[in-house]
């Protein structure tokens, strides 16, 4: 069975998306592993996006992301990455269909209420860094 981490980002927690969401997963059949509600700190954050550390939009995602708690959790399920990503849709809410979850509650390209590993790879390093798997 294979794993990927997701989290609601803290638009969706504060605008109290978490439990609509986690339905989407459950009625598909995939499994809720782990979950937790996080402040993440400055170094989970470099951690976790160290791919954009030294990129221009960083500084105001990296404010974005600690600006209020997030919903971690590992998923689980048979290809549950594409599975998930297709859920979630496109990173750039502007372009993300009906029906997916950030073309249906993502306020920004930045506000995208989500975050979903894009590879296997991905979703081992990411489950790592905030479950110390």
């Amino acid at each position: 069975m294979e794993k990927t981490l997701v989290f609601i980002k803290p638009d969706g927690v504060e605008r109290g998306l978490v439990g609509t969401v986690l339905n989407r997963f459950e009625q598909r059949g995939i499994k809720v592993e782990r979950l937790e509600l996080k402040q993440l700190t400055e170094t989970e954050v470099d951690a976790h996006y160290q791919e954009h550390l030294e990129r221009d939009f960083y500084p105001n995602l990296k404010r974005y992301i600690m600006s209020g708690p997030i919903v971690v959790m590992v998923l689980a399920a048979d290809n549950v990455i594409a599975i998930v990503r297709k859920m979630v849709g496109v990173t750039n809410s502007a372009e993300a269909e009906p029906g997916t979850i950030r073309g249906d509650y993502a306020l920004t390209t930045q506000n995208n209420i989500i975050h979903a590993s894009d590879s296997v790879e991905s979703a081992e390093r990411e489950i790592a860094n905030f479950f110390n798997y």
